[in-house]
């Protein structure tokens, strides 16, 4: 498709010029109509057993050509003629069945196809009241908030986290849930527990610039980005003359030769062509659906929601997705594809006056190939003790270095319990096994094993028990996580007002081990002179936290017996850890009163003796370069004693919208 673009002319081979705007009228018999039922699904392909979902109503079938007079002319130039009977570039989440009847690319199959999903047996209690259940009003459902969208995504990784578990153990009752997170969206989707509902041009209320997603479908539960595979999300409305579709979020993955090395701009590639589908021919796109939605908003310069994916360091085969902002179209132009076929490409260019998100990790990756950074004291706080070096920074003020210490990776001094069953650790011969019954240290976790095989935490319980030195089990068992010592590039920094803090370089997925909180153990009294003396690296597990629900909701799997664990902690003896002069990274970790970080009580035993210990866990996903925080919670005496004790407490400075004005 070459030559200029007119609204009255057609477009010549080998003669197109590139570099001109497109400035095609689309035809109104030729917009995507997007129904608001629930029921229709959208195209693309799923795992087995998983029907596909389009949160916000799936399109109906594409209306029936209309050619207007003097105005079918330009399309009708990018379109295939009907008697082609080509498919191949339909785009996910977008519906494009003929009268025929014909199923294309992605379309459900047969309800009489026997489904691969696990359904949990369901119980016998009567219906639940699903809105009390989980607390989202309607209101809050069109529209979100901060508070509101921090509990749906928190909901939809402790569901994928326990989905995960169930099926590591096998404890599934008809097949494999290969997809978890899939299986865990659609659960939400259904019994309503989502948020943003309402479609609109602009922010999605809630959702903050530099938020990082894992999976594709926690966008979807959030109404960041509605479809779960397209990476063009459009809203269609009532213009002032005629129904239009204007783009509303796009996902750039990298899927389609997407240039993202400008942090402010973005040169996206439309949808369609089959450029990387094996055995396909590429063919030039076609400017419908999502790319007649993107069109419109280069005319109309609307806010477009622009979400980056960048590859996973972890798991190269998976991304991580960044919400970076509001963006508008300022150019676009047709376009050549590596493989052949012509491309309909936009220039995307950030407003100016938004936070820092992209950006954070296009820095983050120059650091990491070895770009010298302003500010670096010390290359490693730890000298040594770490795996992974532990970088100190000041970029506020003077100030060198912290309080002298020594970097100790865990507790010194520790005190141990007896076991009410004694025993010598488990037997495993190779690895502990999930499911496995047989493993002395999952009965004792309630015959749950408590880690995800990538090392994530799936409940808060009142114990977790690790394998311990006594353990017959590989040192790489995947029940030693809080033993093997820091996983993320952390740095110490100086803050501007509260002193030294601790972030880390990479992103980290909400139930990550962070650090256990290292230093000497010490009893109630000695505490109490530490306090006197202003020692403010004290953690006291007889504290009182703020409370949060972090676990999945087993009503929402109907399952029976559920094996619900409590969040609330059975400490086995009050734990008192001084940092002052022996401690790790957890010392320089400040409080806010809503954190992104919590602590879990983890025992493992030797020589027939237990010992406690604190360990620190991510509450939520956490962008890189974010401050880790923990609650430092509020003393049960000063509790008691009311107003007369906040002379000995400190004033807090995390400014989050929830702050109680003090800690300690």
């Amino acid at each position: 498709m070459e030559g200029r673009i007119g609204q009255n002319s057609v477009p010549l081979h080998g003669s197109i010029d590139k570099s001109r705007i497109l400035d095609v009228k689309p035809l109104k018999s030729l917009i995507p109509i997007f129904s608001m039922s629930s029921q229709t699904p959208p195209l693309g392909q799923y795992p087995s057993g998983f029907s596909p979902f389009f949160p916000f109503g799936a399109p109906q079938q594409t209306p029936t050509e209309v050619t207007p007079n003097g105005a079918a002319t330009p399309i009708r130039a990018y379109r295939s003629p009907p008697w082609a009977g080509d498919t191949s570039s339909t785009m996910e989440g977008f519906s494009d069945q003929h009268s025929s009847g014909k199923k294309k690319r992605g379309s459900p199959k047969s309800h009489s196809a026997k489904s691969s999903l696990d359904k949990p047996k369901k119980s016998q209690e009567p219906p639940v009241d699903l809105d009390a259940l989980v607390g989202i009003s309607p209101a809050q459902k069109d529209d979100g908030s901060r508070e509101v969208v921090n509990f749906v995504l928190m909901a939809f990784d402790a569901l994928r986290r326990r989905l995960c578990q169930l099926e590591e153990a096998k404890e599934l009752s008809l097949g494999s849930v290969k997809r978890a997170d899939l299986k865990a969206c659609s659960t939400l989707m259904t019994r309503g527990i989502r948020t943003n509902m309402r479609k609109r041009v602009g922010s999605a209320p809630g959702v903050e610039i530099g938020d990082i997603f894992f999976f594709r479908t926690e966008m979807c539960v959030v109404g960041l980005h509605a479809p779960s595979m397209s990476g063009i999300d459009a809203l269609h409305i009532m213009g002032e003359f005629e129904e239009e579709t204007l783009a509303v979020s796009i996902v750039s993955s990298g899927e389609y030769d997407d240039d993202a090395e400008d942090i402010d701009v973005i040169t996206y590639t439309g949808q369609g062509g089959n450029f990387f589908k094996k055995d396909k021919h590429a063919i030039d796109q076609k400017l419908h659906r999502g790319n007649l939605a993107l069109d419109r908003s280069s005319r109309k310069l609307n806010e477009i929601r622009v979400i980056r994916g960048i590859r996973d360091e972890v798991n190269p085969n998976a991304k991580i997705y960044v919400y970076d902002g509001l963006y508008k179209i300022e150019d676009s132009w047709i376009g050549k594809a590596k493989g052949g076929g012509d491309v309909f490409k936009y220039k995307l260019v950030r407003m100016p006056g938004q936070p820092s998100a992209y950006s954070v990790w296009k820095s983050v990756q120059k650091w990491k190939s070895g770009s010298t950074r302003t500010g670096l004291i010390l290359a490693d706080i730890s000298n040594g003790a770490e795996s992974i070096p532990v970088a100190l920074f000041n970029e506020v003020d003077n100030v060198k270095t912290p309080i002298y210490f020594n970097y100790f990776h865990s507790l010194r001094h520790p005190k141990s319990f007896r076991l009410m069953e004694p025993s010598n650790g488990c037997t495993c011969t190779k690895a502990c096994v999930p499911g496995d019954l047989n493993c002395s240290c999952i009965r004792r976790n309630e015959g749950d094993f408590p880690y995800t095989g990538n090392g994530v935490l799936v409940n808060r319980m009142q114990l977790v028990h690790e394998c311990g030195p006594t353990c017959q089990c590989f040192p790489n068992c995947k029940n030693r996580v809080s033993q093997t010592g820091l996983k993320h590039q952390m740095e110490v920094f100086k803050t501007k007002d509260r002193g030294w803090g601790l972030r880390s370089l990479d992103p980290i997925r909400a139930g990550t081990f962070i650090c256990e909180y290292a230093g000497e153990v010490v009893d109630r009294a000695k505490e109490s002179e530490l306090v006197r003396e202003g020692n403010e690296y004290v953690f006291d597990t007889t504290r009182i936290y703020g409370q949060f629900k972090w676990n999945y909701e087993p009503r929402l799997l109907e399952e029976v017996n559920p094996n619900e664990s409590s969040e609330d902690y059975a400490m086995p003896y009050p734990l008192v850890i001084s940092a002052k002069n022996f401690g790790n990274v957890a010392r320089f970790m400040n409080h806010s009163c809503s954190p992104n970080v919590f602590w879990q009580p983890v025992v493992y035993e030797e020589n027939n003796q237990s010992y406690l210990h604190v360990a620190f866990f991510a509450l939520r996903h956490i962008p890189p370069m974010t401050e880790l925080t923990y609650d430092y919670g509020v003393a049960r005496s000063d509790l008691a004693e009311g107003i007369s004790a906040a002379k000995g407490r400190k004033k807090c400075l995390c400014q989050s919208l929830k702050c109680c004005g003090f800690y300690g």
